[in-house]
């Protein structure tokens, strides 16, 4: 009798039109890194990521798609997003991942700060050829402590 392979979990495919489109992607992607196993942090993490990712879609690329992808790669779990627009593209990719570089009247924090709260990072753009944006995350135990963060003695302050 032949084993079954693992069955690898389909992507969801969302549109990005409107706001409301916002909350559908940020909620698929609390899910099903709820689903994964990622922590409660890595979840808000995502979610950051995924809700800045999304609104560059829909503000700077005239909307477009989000995908949310499960991926299982030997021993460990992630999740990747990517948001396709066939907006203008982005010119100076180095200069839009500055800190404080907006083009919308934002903080200028959304691609730099996306990239910051994933562990891979990767955007695919040019002028006139729309971008697409790919941020994964792989689930992570429970952090060690920060050097000189031992235990505390008792009536320590």
């Amino acid at each position: 009798m032949m084993e079954a392979l693992p069955r690898r979990p389909a992507p969801i495919a969302l549109p990005i039109g409107s706001d409301a489109d916002l909350a559908r992607v940020r909620q698929h992607v609390r899910q099903v890194a709820t689903e994964l196993g990622f922590g409660l942090v890595q979840q808000t993490k995502l979610v950051t990521a995924a809700s800045e990712l999304a609104r560059n879609t829909l503000v700077h690329g005239g909307g477009g798609q989000a995908e949310i992808t499960p991926l299982q790669e030997s021993h460990r779990t992630g999740l990747r997003l990517s948001f396709v627009d066939q907006g203008p593209g982005i010119r100076d990719v180095a200069l839009a991942m500055t800190d404080g570089y907006s083009t919308g009247g934002g903080l200028g924090l959304g691609l730099s700060g996306a990239e910051r709260l994933v562990h891979e990072f990767a955007i695919d753009t040019g002028p006139g050829r729309g971008t697409t944006v790919t941020a994964v995350a792989w689930v992570t135990g429970v952090p060690a402590p920060r050097s000189g963060a031992g235990p505390r003695r008792p009536g320590a302050r």
